[in-house]
């Protein structure tokens, strides 16, 4: 099958382009490499360096290409950006989204779109949240993800377009660059490796649903194989909280960090774990890596990494 990845050269597309081709799919990648790596892109992959928001470039890579099925990841995913500015945020994530869509339309591709369930449900009601949990984001970003769902759910209802849409956890692992638009676990586990203080933002109690960037790969082939047309979480429905990850990589590094605590960010939820019972029935999903396993291995790759970097240097 021909599969596209937006976002291909990131973390997490980098991570999935990489198990298709081992799935022998063929495998196009598109990233304009913002926040991307070439790096990370397989040489088996075809890449277009392009940026969703150019509705001609994009076009003429599905003119050329015309895939079967379209991974959706590329996107703005930094909720103090969104903030700090909100056009750019609705540019890249919304109508950029809408340029994909209506290739998507043209070409006869199915979509399978990477959404985010701690930014659209907002501050939890109950938990764990569950896909009829009320939408109510709390950061532009979270407003623009649940967009694009609305969008793709309205293209099916109007065009009959195929797609599937996940809302993960919180994802790490390897590849997730602790200097770009980074999670909790890469920017701790790069601060720890190079002894430098870690910064808690609020008490350290806010929680979350961590989900190694393998289940999130894993949840990708899942839903390309059933293709059911609905939303789903992914995560491990599991709640940890940030001093537990700090506790967590301690003991792996055995080691103790120097935390230094911060007022919390706007826009993000205080607590937030999801109800992965739907895709567990549906999709055939269920998570594999525990924590302190994912930790372990997102440990490893950073050594690895630090490593050949001071070679480099």
């Amino acid at each position: 099958m021909k599969v596209l990845v937006t976002g291909g050269a990131g973390f997490i597309g980098s991570n999935l382009a990489d198990e298709l081709i081992l799935r022998n799919h063929q495998v196009i990648v598109v990233d304009n490499l913002s926040t991307g790596k070439l790096s990370n892109v397989s040489k088996d992959a075809k890449f277009y360096k392009c940026d969703i928001t150019n509705k001609e470039k994009l076009h003429e890579v599905f003119a050329s290409e015309k895939p079967d099925v379209v991974f959706h990841l590329a996107a703005q995913i930094n909720v103090r950006t969104s903030i700090a500015d909100p056009v750019r945020d609705a540019n890249v994530n919304v109508l950029g989204s809408i340029n994909l869509l209506n290739c998507c339309r043209e070409f006869n591709s199915r979509i399978i779109y990477s959404s985010s369930g701690g930014a659209v449900y907002g501050e939890p009601r109950y938990l764990p949240a569950d896909e009829s949990h009320p939408i109510s984001p709390l950061s532009p970003y979270g407003v623009s993800k649940y967009t694009v769902e609305k969008y793709i759910e309205l293209y099916s209802s109007l065009y009959n377009l195929e797609y599937t849409i996940l809302r993960y956890g919180n994802v790490y692992g390897p590849r997730q660059d602790p200097a770009g638009e980074a999670g909790v676990v890469a920017i701790f586990t790069d601060s720890m490796l190079n002894n430098k203080p870690l910064t808690v933002f609020g008490d350290g109690n806010q929680t979350r649903d961590f989900v190694f960037v393998s289940d999130v790969v894993n949840a990708n082939l899942l839903a390309l194989d059933k293709n059911v047309q609905d939303a789903f979480n992914i995560g491990t429905g599991i709640k940890t909280s940030v001093n537990d990850i700090v506790q967590s990589l301690e003991k792996i590094l055995e080691r103790k960090a120097e935390v230094r605590f911060s007022n919390p960010i706007k826009g993000e939820v205080r607590d937030i774990f999801l109800d992965i019972s739907k895709a567990r029935k549906q999709l055939g999903f269920n998570p594999r890596f525990s924590l302190d396993k994912g930790l372990e291995m997102t440990m490893r790759w950073a050594k690895e990494r630090n490593l050949i970097s001071s070679s480099i240097i």
